[in-house]
């Protein structure tokens, strides 16, 4: 793999991509509860934080294109319905979730005020750099990842030194199924497929002289040092949580272990210091999140101003409602909607990476379709319905791991290109 400055560059911009402020709490949890299995927690994990995305970006090199091109060989309509959804889902749930992690790790600990007043300025303050975008938000960017990475390194560095790798009770019942599941919870795949074109066009008009080839081995060489940067701090993370099992309580919160682990290993100062970094970087995820979705509606309603502008409005209003509950309630409501739309997210994602040889359009058509029928019993048993089609569910492999949509939609993969193909 060639490294030049370039790949250096490109690889920083795609991991303060995927580097949100929301995916710091996961990790922490996930190795407080894994035990001595946590390196099998964090593979899990980073196969559907790390590895997909990553591969969505590579996607995205491959089409030089947007979101509705994704799913297009399904068909415009399907791909227009996705994307609709996927927008949907980033305004309703990644968004306001920005607000809730703000309020417990910064506002609560020290104004003590109700998080309803913290949603409400919150994404009034969103809206107002939505509708003005702001510069102040690049030159913030630039320099939050480079500050939270240096005091999460240090966090993980202190610990490793500081405690004995002595490892608590395993609380999950199939730890790799369980940290790819919890995965799903970064969105970072969704966050590939919506805003990994900008990378791409980026990169397109900063390298007017470079070829197809050269621009794609460049995002696919800074894609996985990227990759491999994430790997290593989630991985940090987990077995930090793992080596702390003993000094928090068992019901303790994600964004309260993450707050506990910081002010233990580097003292309160600068757990204040991470927090307040925290906050700036959700509330510029945030920013993107509504801009980006205004921006797709101001496309498809030609340009319309008043479409960009009142779809900011639904965006912030529906940060409001949902920012004011706790970040658990959220991740729960989240977990039915991944359920269902992470997988077809995923197949996508492989389907525009594989050899074009591989992936026609029927390919895509009935791959697709196979991934959809096989969510929806993963999709019931996430909200309580499980036993309703339990004698189904027995007959399918991996259902119990919800994770049913899985040898299914290989097994039509295969069977469309070797098996039916040339009858």
């Amino acid at each position: 793999m060639k490294v030049t400055k370039e790949t250096f560059i490109t690889a920083f911009a795609l991991f303060s991509l995927f580097f949100g402020a929301g995916n710091l709490i996961l990790p922490p949890l996930l190795g407080f509860r894994s035990g001595e299995l946590w390196w099998l927690v964090a593979l899990g994990f980073c196969l559907s934080a790390v590895l997909v995305p990553i591969l969505g970006i590579l996607a995205h090199a491959r089409l030089q294109g947007t979101l509705f091109d994704l799913g297009k060989k399904v068909s415009p309509t399907f791909s227009l319905v996705y994307s609709l959804l996927i927008y949907a889902i980033a305004i309703t749930l990644p968004s306001p979730r920005t607000a809730a992690v703000t309020h417990e790790m910064a506002i609560a600990p020290v104004f003590q005020t109700s998080s309803i007043l913290t949603s409400f300025i919150y994404f009034l303050l969103v809206f107002i750099f939505v509708m003005n975008r702001s510069k102040i938000l690049n030159v913030i960017g630039k320099w939050l990842t480079p500050a939270i990475i240096l005091i999460l390194l240090a966090i993980i560095g202190t610990t490793l030194f500081s405690f004995e790798f002595n490892f608590g009770n395993i609380a999950f019942h199939s730890p790799f199924t369980d940290g790819v599941l919890e995965g799903y919870q970064t969105f970072d795949a969704i966050g590939a497929v919506v805003v990994g074109g900008v990378i791409i066009v980026s990169i397109n008009l900063k390298m007017t002289d470079a070829t197809y080839n050269e621009k794609k081995a460049l995002i696919a060489n800074a894609g996985w040092l990227a990759g491999l940067g994430l790997f290593l701090i989630y991985a940090g993370l987990i077995l930090t949580g793992a080596l702390m099992h003993s000094e928090f309580d068992d019901a303790i919160t994600r964004t309260a272990l993450l707050s506990g682990i910081g002010k233990y290993t580097l003292g309160g100062t600068a757990n204040l210091f991470l927090s307040i970094l925290v906050s700036l970087a959700c509330f510029t995820t945030a920013v993107g999140i509504i801009t980006g979705t205004a921006d797709f509606v101001k496309y498809r309603f030609n340009n319309s101003q008043k479409a960009y502008t009142l779809t900011a409005i639904i965006g912030c209003v529906l940060g409001v409602a949902m920012g004011q509950f706790n970040v658990g309630y959220i991740i729960a409501v989240a977990l039915p909607v991944l359920m269902f739309i992470y997988p077809i997210t995923i197949v996508l994602i492989l389907l525009n990476v594989v050899p074009q040889k591989f992936a026609s359009t029927k390919v895509f058509k009935w791959v697709v379709l196979t991934t959809i029928l096989f969510s929806i019993p993963d999709f019931l048993g996430s909200i309580g319905l499980g036993e309703s089609i339990a004698d189904i569910s027995e007959w399918i492999p991996l259902s119990q791991f919800s994770m049913g949509w899985v040898l299914p939609a290989a097994a039509i993969f295969v069977l469309n290109n070797f098996i039916t193909k040339d009858l």
